[in-house]
Protein backbone atom coordinates (compact mmCIF):
# COMPACT_ATOMS: atom_id res chain seq x y z
CA UNK A 1 0.00 0.00 0.00
CA UNK A 2 1.37 3.45 -1.19
CA UNK A 3 -0.20 6.29 0.36
CA UNK A 4 1.62 9.81 -0.90
CA UNK A 5 0.54 12.58 1.54
CA UNK A 6 1.60 16.34 0.24
CA UNK A 7 -0.06 19.82 1.41
CA UNK A 8 -3.11 19.15 -0.78
CA UNK A 9 -3.47 15.60 -0.36
CA UNK A 10 -6.61 13.05 1.01
CA UNK A 11 -4.64 12.16 3.97
CA UNK A 12 -6.03 15.28 6.09
CA UNK A 13 -7.28 15.56 9.93
CA UNK A 14 -10.97 14.76 8.53
CA UNK A 15 -9.69 11.19 6.56
CA UNK A 16 -7.18 9.82 9.28
CA UNK A 17 -5.80 6.50 8.24
CA UNK A 18 -5.21 4.19 11.46
CA UNK A 19 -1.39 3.32 11.49
CA UNK A 20 -2.18 1.44 14.91
CA UNK A 21 0.15 -1.45 15.62
CA UNK A 22 -1.78 -4.07 16.45
CA UNK A 23 -2.02 -6.16 20.02
CA UNK A 24 0.91 -8.54 20.08
CA UNK A 25 0.51 -11.76 17.66
CA UNK A 26 2.42 -14.70 18.89
CA UNK A 27 5.19 -13.93 16.74
CA UNK A 28 5.04 -10.09 18.05
CA UNK A 29 5.91 -11.46 21.83
CA UNK A 30 8.44 -13.45 20.58
CA UNK A 31 9.96 -10.26 18.89
CA UNK A 32 9.52 -8.18 21.98
CA UNK A 33 11.48 -11.43 23.93
CA UNK A 34 13.63 -11.73 21.21
CA UNK A 35 15.30 -8.73 19.32
CA UNK A 36 16.73 -10.76 16.42
CA UNK A 37 13.54 -12.28 16.01
CA UNK A 38 12.17 -8.43 15.17
CA UNK A 39 15.11 -8.21 12.98
CA UNK A 40 13.45 -10.48 10.37
CA UNK A 41 10.42 -8.39 10.15
CA UNK A 42 9.55 -5.04 7.95
CA UNK A 43 9.31 -3.18 9.26
CA UNK A 44 10.34 -4.55 12.76
CA UNK A 45 7.68 -3.21 15.46
CA UNK A 46 10.20 -1.11 16.98
CA UNK A 47 10.75 0.92 13.63
CA UNK A 48 6.76 0.68 12.52
CA UNK A 49 5.87 2.80 15.93
CA UNK A 50 9.01 5.39 14.67
CA UNK A 51 7.53 5.51 11.50
CA UNK A 52 4.05 5.93 12.66
CA UNK A 53 5.25 8.77 14.50
CA UNK A 54 6.76 10.79 11.70
CA UNK A 55 3.54 10.04 9.62
CA UNK A 56 1.26 11.34 12.51
CA UNK A 57 3.41 14.84 13.11
CA UNK A 58 2.69 14.95 8.87
CA UNK A 59 -0.94 14.49 9.44
CA UNK A 60 -0.81 16.71 12.19
CA UNK A 61 1.24 19.02 10.70
CA UNK A 62 -0.52 22.68 9.50
CA UNK A 63 -1.61 22.98 6.13
CA UNK A 64 -0.24 26.06 5.59
CA UNK A 65 3.31 24.79 6.84
CA UNK A 66 2.90 22.06 4.64
CA UNK A 67 2.34 24.01 2.13
CA UNK A 68 4.92 26.43 2.62
CA UNK A 69 7.83 24.47 3.96
CA UNK A 70 7.29 22.08 1.19
CA UNK A 71 6.11 19.08 3.79
CA UNK A 72 5.49 15.74 2.12
CA UNK A 73 5.56 12.21 3.33
CA UNK A 74 5.00 8.94 1.88
CA UNK A 75 3.43 5.94 3.71
CA UNK A 76 5.01 2.32 2.07
CA UNK A 77 3.94 -0.67 3.65
CA UNK A 78 4.06 0.16 7.32
CA UNK A 79 7.18 2.29 6.27
CA UNK A 80 7.72 5.68 5.30
CA UNK A 81 9.30 8.57 3.40
CA UNK A 82 9.60 11.98 5.10
CA UNK A 83 11.23 15.17 3.53
CA UNK A 84 11.19 18.61 5.05
CA UNK A 85 13.88 20.17 3.02
CA UNK A 86 14.26 23.44 5.65
CA UNK A 87 14.73 21.38 8.30
CA UNK A 88 18.91 20.07 8.83
CA UNK A 89 18.36 16.87 10.23
CA UNK A 90 18.37 13.60 9.26
CA UNK A 91 15.19 12.08 10.91
CA UNK A 92 12.92 14.44 9.06
CA UNK A 93 14.71 13.84 5.78
CA UNK A 94 14.62 10.11 5.45
CA UNK A 95 13.27 6.38 4.42
CA UNK A 96 12.43 4.28 7.14
CA UNK A 97 10.62 0.88 8.00
CA UNK A 98 11.62 -0.56 4.31
CA UNK A 99 12.76 -3.84 3.51
CA UNK A 100 11.70 -5.24 0.01
CA UNK A 101 13.84 -3.70 -3.56
CA UNK A 102 10.24 -2.77 -4.65
CA UNK A 103 9.10 -0.62 -1.67
CA UNK A 104 12.88 0.85 -1.78
CA UNK A 105 12.61 1.45 -5.27
CA UNK A 106 9.35 3.50 -4.91
CA UNK A 107 10.55 5.82 -1.92
CA UNK A 108 14.08 6.25 -3.76
CA UNK A 109 12.31 8.21 -6.53
CA UNK A 110 9.70 9.62 -4.57
CA UNK A 111 12.88 11.24 -2.74
CA UNK A 112 14.99 12.04 -5.16
CA UNK A 113 12.32 14.53 -6.70
CA UNK A 114 12.55 16.35 -3.24
CA UNK A 115 14.74 19.21 -2.31
CA UNK A 116 16.98 19.22 0.54
CA UNK A 117 18.91 16.32 2.67
CA UNK A 118 18.01 13.06 1.67
CA UNK A 119 18.69 9.76 3.58
CA UNK A 120 17.74 6.02 3.59
CA UNK A 121 18.06 4.30 7.19
CA UNK A 122 18.43 0.36 7.11
CA UNK A 123 19.80 -2.61 9.19
CA UNK A 124 21.83 -4.29 7.14
CA UNK A 125 22.38 -7.22 9.38
CA UNK A 126 18.89 -8.02 8.70
CA UNK A 127 18.44 -7.19 4.69
CA UNK A 128 18.67 -9.36 1.99
CA UNK A 129 21.46 -9.83 -0.61
CA UNK A 130 18.84 -8.31 -3.04
CA UNK A 131 18.86 -5.24 -1.07
CA UNK A 132 22.26 -5.35 -0.26
CA UNK A 133 22.82 -5.35 -4.67
CA UNK A 134 20.66 -2.50 -4.89
CA UNK A 135 22.17 -0.19 -2.62
CA UNK A 136 25.95 -1.20 -4.13
CA UNK A 137 23.99 -0.27 -7.69
CA UNK A 138 22.36 3.39 -6.69
CA UNK A 139 25.84 3.63 -5.09
CA UNK A 140 24.56 4.75 -2.08
CA UNK A 141 27.25 6.38 0.17
CA UNK A 142 27.34 5.82 3.85
CA UNK A 143 26.79 8.73 6.06
CA UNK A 144 28.06 9.11 9.83
CA UNK A 145 28.01 6.82 12.23
CA UNK A 146 24.38 5.18 12.04
CA UNK A 147 21.60 5.32 14.74
CA UNK A 148 20.98 2.85 17.36
CA UNK A 149 17.64 1.48 18.35
CA UNK A 150 17.32 0.88 21.55
CA UNK A 151 13.90 -0.63 23.41
CA UNK A 152 12.63 -1.28 26.90
CA UNK A 153 9.72 -3.90 27.81
CA UNK A 154 7.31 -3.12 30.52
CA UNK A 155 6.79 -4.26 33.42
CA UNK A 156 9.93 -2.39 34.73
CA UNK A 157 12.29 -3.39 37.73
CA UNK A 158 13.57 -0.93 39.83
CA UNK A 159 16.44 0.71 38.37
CA UNK A 160 19.46 2.26 40.18
CA UNK A 161 19.21 5.97 38.21
CA UNK A 162 17.74 8.35 40.73
CA UNK A 163 16.19 11.08 38.85
CA UNK A 164 16.13 14.71 40.34
CA UNK A 165 14.90 16.90 37.88
CA UNK A 166 11.06 17.63 37.89
CA UNK A 167 9.01 16.86 34.83
CA UNK A 168 5.48 17.41 33.98
CA UNK A 169 2.79 17.55 31.08
CA UNK A 170 2.76 20.34 28.59
CA UNK A 171 -0.25 22.16 28.74
CA UNK A 172 -2.35 23.08 25.60
CA UNK A 173 -1.63 26.37 26.17
CA UNK A 174 2.49 25.93 26.72
CA UNK A 175 2.26 24.53 22.95
CA UNK A 176 4.07 27.39 21.08
CA UNK A 177 6.56 27.30 24.06
CA UNK A 178 7.10 23.82 23.21
CA UNK A 179 7.12 24.24 19.37
CA UNK A 180 9.48 26.90 20.17
CA UNK A 181 12.06 25.15 22.36
CA UNK A 182 12.21 21.98 19.98
CA UNK A 183 13.24 24.10 17.20
CA UNK A 184 15.79 25.64 19.43
CA UNK A 185 17.10 22.23 20.32
CA UNK A 186 17.05 20.83 17.07
CA UNK A 187 18.32 24.20 15.97
CA UNK A 188 15.41 24.44 13.43
CA UNK A 189 14.54 27.54 11.97
CA UNK A 190 11.94 29.43 14.13
CA UNK A 191 9.45 29.08 11.42
CA UNK A 192 9.20 25.04 12.36
CA UNK A 193 7.64 25.88 15.60
CA UNK A 194 4.42 25.13 14.57
CA UNK A 195 5.36 21.60 13.52
CA UNK A 196 5.53 20.83 17.02
CA UNK A 197 2.91 22.78 18.62
CA UNK A 198 0.75 21.46 16.78
CA UNK A 199 1.32 17.74 18.79
CA UNK A 200 1.08 19.10 22.08
CA UNK A 201 -2.80 17.38 23.45
CA UNK A 202 -3.38 15.29 20.32
CA UNK A 203 -4.40 11.74 20.24
CA UNK A 204 -1.68 9.37 20.54
CA UNK A 205 1.03 12.33 21.48
CA UNK A 206 2.32 12.94 24.93
CA UNK A 207 4.60 16.05 25.39
CA UNK A 208 6.33 16.78 28.48
CA UNK A 209 8.68 19.90 29.97
CA UNK A 210 11.64 19.21 32.19
CA UNK A 211 11.69 21.62 34.59
CA UNK A 212 13.93 24.21 36.83
CA UNK A 213 11.58 25.37 40.06
CA UNK A 214 8.84 26.35 37.35
CA UNK A 215 11.08 27.18 33.95
CA UNK A 216 10.64 24.87 31.43
CA UNK A 217 14.08 23.44 30.40
CA UNK A 218 13.88 20.78 28.70
CA UNK A 219 11.12 18.59 25.73
CA UNK A 220 10.46 15.14 25.71
CA UNK A 221 7.48 13.51 23.00
CA UNK A 222 5.61 9.84 23.04
CA UNK A 223 3.88 8.79 20.60
CA UNK A 224 1.66 5.80 21.24
CA UNK A 225 -0.31 3.03 18.87
CA UNK A 226 -1.45 -0.32 20.70
CA UNK A 227 0.77 -1.60 23.19
CA UNK A 228 3.76 0.16 21.43
CA UNK A 229 5.41 3.86 22.18
CA UNK A 230 8.01 5.59 20.48
CA UNK A 231 10.18 8.52 22.20
CA UNK A 232 11.85 11.50 20.99
CA UNK A 233 11.87 15.20 20.85
CA UNK A 234 14.32 15.37 23.42
CA UNK A 235 15.91 18.27 24.33
CA UNK A 236 17.80 20.33 26.99
CA UNK A 237 18.46 24.04 27.37
CA UNK A 238 22.25 24.24 27.49
CA UNK A 239 23.50 25.81 30.48
CA UNK A 240 21.17 22.95 32.49
CA UNK A 241 22.63 19.91 30.45
CA UNK A 242 24.32 17.09 32.47
CA UNK A 243 22.11 17.84 35.14
CA UNK A 244 19.32 14.79 34.99
CA UNK A 245 16.86 16.61 32.15
CA UNK A 246 16.84 13.37 30.05
CA UNK A 247 16.50 11.11 32.34
CA UNK A 248 13.52 12.76 34.43
CA UNK A 249 12.07 12.97 30.64
CA UNK A 250 12.62 9.18 29.75
CA UNK A 251 10.90 8.66 33.55
CA UNK A 252 8.11 11.03 32.89
CA UNK A 253 7.19 9.51 29.39
CA UNK A 254 7.61 6.03 29.84
CA UNK A 255 5.33 6.13 33.41
CA UNK A 256 2.97 7.73 31.45
CA UNK A 257 3.01 5.11 28.69
CA UNK A 258 2.79 2.51 31.10
CA UNK A 259 -0.33 4.05 32.47
CA UNK A 260 -2.02 3.96 28.97
CA UNK A 261 -0.90 0.24 28.46
CA UNK A 262 2.40 0.61 26.92
CA UNK A 263 4.68 -3.02 27.00
CA UNK A 264 7.23 -2.15 24.75
CA UNK A 265 9.39 1.37 24.30
CA UNK A 266 11.42 2.15 21.29
CA UNK A 267 13.96 5.08 20.83
CA UNK A 268 16.93 5.84 18.69
CA UNK A 269 19.68 7.80 18.93
CA UNK A 270 23.24 8.27 17.47
CA UNK A 271 25.41 5.17 17.71
CA UNK A 272 28.64 5.32 19.87
CA UNK A 273 32.22 4.74 19.44
CA UNK A 274 35.15 4.81 21.56
CA UNK A 275 35.88 8.36 19.65
CA UNK A 276 32.57 9.80 20.19
CA UNK A 277 30.57 8.79 23.13
CA UNK A 278 27.53 9.50 23.08
CA UNK A 279 25.20 10.56 26.25
CA UNK A 280 22.11 10.14 25.15
CA UNK A 281 22.89 6.88 24.90
CA UNK A 282 24.29 6.16 28.18
CA UNK A 283 21.02 7.64 29.81
CA UNK A 284 19.13 5.02 28.12
CA UNK A 285 20.79 2.00 29.01
CA UNK A 286 21.00 3.60 32.67
CA UNK A 287 17.39 3.48 32.35
CA UNK A 288 16.93 -0.07 31.36
CA UNK A 289 16.87 0.57 27.59
CA UNK A 290 18.84 -2.25 25.70
CA UNK A 291 20.34 -2.23 22.53
CA UNK A 292 18.32 -4.13 20.00
CA UNK A 293 20.16 -3.04 16.55
CA UNK A 294 21.73 -0.51 14.42
CA UNK A 295 20.85 1.21 11.24
CA UNK A 296 23.14 2.77 9.03
CA UNK A 297 22.12 5.83 7.30
CA UNK A 298 22.88 6.28 3.45
CA UNK A 299 22.75 9.23 1.37
CA UNK A 300 20.48 9.65 -1.32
Amino acid sequence: MIIPVSANSVFSRTQPISLCILPPTAAAQESVLNPRFSERIFPTHEDAIEAAAFVSLHRLSPEHLRAEEDFGCLVINGGCAISLPSAPAIGLNRVLGLGSVEDLDKAYKWMRARAGNRFLQLNMDAVSDEVRNWIQTKGLPEHGPGWAKLTRSAPFSNLDAPVSVLARRVQGDESLLFGSMMCKGFNFPPSLAALWSTIVGKEGWSCFFALDDETPIGTGAMYVSGSYAWLGGGTTVPEFRNRGVQKALIQARTDCGIAQGVLTFAVETEVPSTDKPNISYDNLRKMGFQHAYDRKNFKL
